[in-house]
């Protein structure tokens, strides 16, 4: 671990956090009264179609975690505005609180059980989405190129312009394709997670970005120069 170089750390460890953000998504839109925690595009689009009425859309739902997603990643705009490196321990700071306030959640849905009182779904996605948007201006700081970790219609959008069926100029096109990939699969499990529990996949999105947050700051303790 100490010869790997932090872009590729970065890059593997933003990668889990795609992975994460598909199951927080699925438990989210799924498990929570249809409302996305990540995919604040999706958000906008629910809210669209749900304030025409006759839809059976939520409106609150999405409201808020729009909201919450915002403020989240103002707080991580703010905190990190004078960070001199891509990783440091506010850095490390941020992914810890994003994790905790996911354990703690899953925590809150298993003794809720899986099926909570309305407002303890509201304040989950609320709370889900602030964690999202702190997490998403974190490795906007770090800046994976198409790794933004809450989306990928960017990573999307450069994997056919670049192909050879667009410009051909390629590049990137692995970290693309995986990045896609890993949203992909964290949604699967997420939905394969409901069926056992609707707090499982916050738990392990929880220890996932925990994880994601102790190795990064391990490997910029033991390489302080950001090799």
């Amino acid at each position: 671990m100490r010869n790997v170089t932090a872009a590729r750390l970065h890059l593997w460890l933003m990668l889990a956090l795609t992975f994460s953000t598909g199951i927080n998504d699925a438990v989210g839109y799924l498990g929570l009264d249809k409302v996305f925690t990540g995919n604040m595009t999706g958000n906008v689009v629910v809210l669209g179609m749900a304030l025409v009425g006759g839809t059976g859309l939520p409106v609150l739902g999405p409201a808020l975690a729009l909201v919450a997603f915002m403020a989240g990643a103002a707080v991580g705009g703010r905190v990190l505005r004078n960070g001199t490196r891509t990783w440091h321990g506010r850095t490390t700071a941020l992914f810890g609180s994003v994790a905790a306030i996911m354990l703690g959640l899953g925590v809150l849905l298993l003794v809720a059980g899986n099926h909570p009182p309305r407002a303890i779904e509201i304040l989950s996605t609320t709370l889900a989405a602030l964690a999202m948007g702190t997490q998403a201006a974190t490795a906007r700081v770090i800046a994976v190129k198409d790794v933004t970790t809450v989306v990928v219609t960017s990573t999307i959008t450069g994997l056919a312009a670049d192909s050879v069926f667009g410009s051909g100029r390629g590049g990137g096109t692995v970290r693309r394709a995986i990045a896609i990939l890993a949203i992909l699969a964290g949604a699967a499990v997420g939905a394969l997670l409901l069926k056992w529990h609707l707090g499982a996949g916050l738990l392990l999105a929880g220890v996932l970005i925990a994880a994601a947050a102790v190795i990064g700051d391990w490997h910029d303790r033991v390489t302080p120069d950001g090799a």
